[in-house]
């Protein structure tokens, strides 16, 4: 039986309905707090570019949905790494094998708009960073005549000036145009150098030492630290032993390289890179240009970097030993170790292979994305050290320890990090993610959701952040499709407001 109304009843119905929906899409554009953008490697499309999916999340739920017209083509071959502007206007995606920084405009619903390509001045980028009116660039290969696959060099670093915008009406220009590099004397890049350059006045060759070794760049992390900014790069060492050298396609696109071939880099051979950024986003070497991060402060796998709001302390993860290793920042730049504390000894415990990191600008957390395991290990910061109730073995802890020298009492043999075996280790643990995490990211309109990007799962995993325990719940229908093979991951707020 179907129930009949006459049309004036139709009429109403019609525009109750109308209405009601009209109040759901208001509603539910209100409730978006911001644009997240996935960058996925899988060759599509007619010129087999990368593609870049446009998520929104909902404030209220923390669900997230593909906007209308998603994806986006990425401009290039295997988007590796993406960067947002200062102001959040734009969206910079570095795709891989075809050495080019794209600059898309964003619009106000999120769409993004290409606007200009521009070369790296090496080989194979690998890393972005966006600090003020500069983006830094780290390529995997300097780009020297007698460098290539089979004779691999060192890698470098490369600082873009932020065209700002100009002019007015007709002549108005946008703003977010790369402009031409930053000279380093005659050069547009400052080289890695195992052994830092000739001398205080020469960024531009390097030292002769006992090797020549193939150091790899992975990560670059710029902050603002007591009136000044810093660059730092963290790099690996991939020379074999005997010479020998399979290629790139061993120490690209992949988060294990350092544990493809444990003998393939020189014991502890990790090292961090730091230089002061001037006017114009000119770089001056700290330490003469030789790793500020050597001997015992050495990582034998940094792949990923993160500093927390107020620049003081610099966290990077080691691939190899499953760890993170915080440093404090000294007052010319120069990193130390930060202190070991009770139960909780630098390096930090994480999961296998981390593959990248975020810090909590808002709140005192870290989060770490363990490729191997497929997780987010999450950490409590105070004054720089991680503390974690992770509950995972520690072999490496002695009954007595060095760490724990007075004031602190001796570890217990697998207690480190272990709630169950130590009642004052505070802080949160450890969450499923996806297959293989290769990025990870926080809402920046209000810091209370996490995301991550799944590479062999081809997905995104988002969860609800609590801002007074940082502990992690999966939102709604987590995880949500991605195109394949996600490499990489940025947000902007929705309203464009910078905190």
């Amino acid at each position: 039986m179907r129930m009949k109304f006459n049309k004036s009843r139709q009429l109403l119905l019609t525009t109750a309905a109308s209405l009601l929906a009209a109040g759901l899409i208001a509603a539910c554009g209100t409730a978006t707090v911001d644009f997240v953008y996935v960058a996925s490697s899988k060759a599509a499309g007619q010129y087999n570019y990368g593609e870049i999916d446009v998520f929104e999340i909902n404030g209220i739920s923390g669900a997230m949905r593909q906007i209308p017209t998603s994806p986006f083509p990425s401009g290039g071959r295997n988007p590796v790494a993406e960067a947002v502007s200062s102001d959040n206007t734009n969206l910079y995606v570095v795709n891989q094998d075809d050495n080019t920084i794209v600059q898309f405009l964003i619009g106000s619903d999120g769409k993004i708009y290409p606007q200009n390509t521009v070369n790296t001045p090496g080989v194979y980028p690998q890393a972005v960073a966006v600090n003020g009116s500069n983006l830094f660039i780290a390529d995997t290969y300097q780009p020297l005549p007698t460098c290539s696959n089979a004779n691999p060099c060192s890698g470098s670093v490369a600082v873009f000036p932020i065209e700002p915008a100009s002019g007015t009406g007709s002549s108005a220009a946008r703003g977010g145009a790369l402009g031409a590099p930053a000279a380093n004397g005659s050069l547009s890049y400052w080289p890695l150098c195992q052994y830092g350059y000739v001398s205080p006045a020469d960024s531009a060759k390097c030292k002769a030492g006992a090797t020549s070794d193939v150091l790899v760049p992975t990560a670059v992390n710029v902050l603002n630290s007591g009136g000044n900014v810093y660059a730092y790069v963290t790099a690996f060492d991939w020379t074999a032993g005997g010479g020998a050298f399979s290629g790139v396609a061993d120490m690209l696109g992949t988060v294990n390289v350092c544990n493809q071939k444990p003998s393939a880099y020189h014991g502890d051979s990790g090292y961090i890179f730091g230089f002061s950024v001037g006017s114009g986003g000119a770089l001056s070497p700290l330490n003469g240009g030789a790793p500020i991060a050597s001997g015992s402060l050495t990582l034998p796998c940094g792949i990923a970097s993160a500093s927390d709001s107020s620049g003081a302390y610099v966290y990077v993860t080691d691939s190899t030993n499953g760890k993170v290793q915080g440093y404090s920042v000294g007052a010319n730049g120069i990193l130390s170790l930060l202190p070991s504390v009770q139960y909780n000894p630098n390096p930090y415990p994480a999961g296998n292979q981390p593959a990248a990191i975020v810090v909590d600008p808002d709140y005192p957390f870290l989060y770490v994305a363990n490729a191997q395991d497929g997780t987010v290990s999450a950490y409590q910061i105070s004054d720089g050290t991680l503390s974690c109730n992770q509950a995972v073995s520690y072999p490496q802890a002695q009954a007595s320890s060095t760490n724990s020298a007075p004031p602190f009492a001796a570890i217990p043999a697998g207690a480190i990090c272990n709630l169950g075996s130590v009642e004052n280790a505070a802080g949160p643990g450890t969450y499923d993610a996806g297959i293989q995490p290769v990025a990870i990211g926080i809402d920046p309109s209000t810091s209370h959701f996490l995301f991550t990007v799944n590479f062999l799962a081809n997905n995104v995993s988002d969860f609800e952040l609590s801002t007074s325990a940082g502990t992690l719940i999966n939102t709604q229908r987590s995880p949500y499709e991605s195109n394949a093979q996600p490499t990489a991951v940025a947000a902007i707020p929705h309203n464009r407001a910078a905190k």
